[in-house]
């Protein structure tokens, strides 16, 4: 595995600032630009753009409409370099609407970002946002889902007989 330098890192942190700054200023183009021409892009409700036009046209309409005036926020969690040219970047963030003054908990989400260096630019090459949304594994809500699901098994399996 590749060792990140400080450049390096810096480079690809940069990647991020600039995806928010882009989204915060509605400017899809500038936005999209941070994306290779053939990347993939999810968002949080599983939608997928491909390529770097259509997340172009996508945003353009988002940022005109019901994101109009929204700001990203987010900060990098975790760096990896799996290649010399290629990096794995897990980042948190959330979009504030334009009457949000903090950030909503139920709108934190996680992204995956692949990037990709092509002559010697960092450009993000696939994309995934999801919600933060943990399900717990202890805890009395926890055993009352565990017990509805085993039941609701029980009676599937009973019916499937």
């Amino acid at each position: 595995m590749p060792k990140l330098d400080a450049r390096t890192e810096a480079e690809l942190r940069d990647v991020v600032s600039c995806m928010n700054e882009s989204w915060t200023r509605g400017d899809a183009d500038a936005y999209a630009a941070l994306f290779t021409e053939d990347s993939d892009y999810v968002a949080f409700d599983g939608t997928r753009q491909r390529g770097r036009q259509a997340n172009a046209d996508s945003h353009r309409k988002l940022f005109a409409g019901v994101l109009k005036d929204s700001r990203l926020q987010g900060e990098v969690e975790s760096i990896r370099l799996i290649a010399p040219d290629v990096a794995v970047v897990h980042a948190v963030g959330t979009v504030l609407l334009a009457w949000h003054t903090r950030p909503a908990q139920r709108r934190l989400s996680r992204q995956t970002l692949v990037l990709v260096r092509e002559n010697g630019r960092w450009r993000i090459t696939a994309f995934h946002n999801t919600r933060v949304r943990p399900v717990p594994t202890e805890g009395p809500m926890y055993a009352l889902a565990t017990r509805l699901f085993r039941l609701r098994a029980t009676l599937a399996n009973r019916r499937a007989r």
